[in-house]
């Protein structure tokens, strides 16, 4: 059956994140919903990854098979017409039929955004956050995440998932007029990791604690000793990479 690779971008406000569950509003539910009642099949959509509850993205993938060869052209714009104001799918393509989104995907980059000044046009898309930043010291204090390791004080106590190894190539930070960007890459992510290293970053950053420091927190592997998770609104799915 033909196999069909879809970029996926939406704002995560109104959503109880990515991945299905019962009795919730979800991204993938609801393009699921629509899909089927397009081409009138029922569909498993497969996601390259879960957001969190609120999480935005740019470049979420998900890819889903049929029984028909669609017009690409047509169904994406039937798709977008018929999706809420808030998804919308910027891309589909045909892919062979083994591709999976979850499982061929190599690298994901996520970046998160802080606003210093308050502002109704971006409070929704953005974390206020009026404490000047000293961006050469949270690069510093940024390498000593790179690397392979067991990432369990970033993620929460009652995470489903039993492997908390994950590899981080790239985690830098950038500032740009009023707003400051964390970027972050890595082979996976854990269950609110990105939201913890970031709320880690800054509370280190206001102690001005050791790069040092870091590193023990993350041998430790305790929840309790890094900090509290920054809001859910500033961090999109930037990018998968396959």
């Amino acid at each position: 059956m033909p196999n069909y690779k879809l970029t996926i971008q939406y704002n995560g406000r109104n959503y109880s994140g990515w991945q299905i569950q019962q009795g919730q509003s979800t991204v993938q539910q609801t393009i699921k919903d629509i899909i089927e009642m397009l081409i009138r099949e029922t569909i498993t959509l497969h996601g390259s990854g879960r957001t969190d509850s609120g999480v935005h993205a740019l470049g979420q993938v998900a890819n889903f098979s049929c029984a028909q060869e669609l017009d690409l052209y047509r169904f994406r714009y039937s798709l977008n017409n018929t999706l809420p104001d808030d998804i919308s799918v910027p891309k589909i393509s045909l892919v062979d039929d083994n591709f999976h989104s979850r499982f061929d995907a190599t690298r994901r980059i996520y970046f998160y955004v802080i606003c210093k000044s308050k502002t109704p046009f971006f409070r929704e898309l953005s974390y206020f956050y009026y404490s000047p930043l000293n961006i050469r010291y949270l690069n510093e204090l940024s390498n000593f995440l790179i690397g392979e390791s067991d990432y369990s004080a970033f993620t929460k106590h009652a995470s489903e998932t039993e492997n908390k190894v994950c590899n981080i190539s790239s985690a830098q930070w950038k500032h740009t007029g009023e707003f400051t960007f964390f970027k972050i890459e890595a082979n996976r992510f854990l269950h609110g990791m990105v939201r913890t290293i970031v709320g880690t970053l800054l509370n280190f950053h206001k102690e001005q604690m050791p790069f040092d420091a870091l590193t023990s927190l993350i041998a430790s592997k305790d929840r309790t000793k890094a900090g509290e998770a920054v809001p859910a609104k500033g961090l999109f799915l930037y990018k998968v990479v396959y």
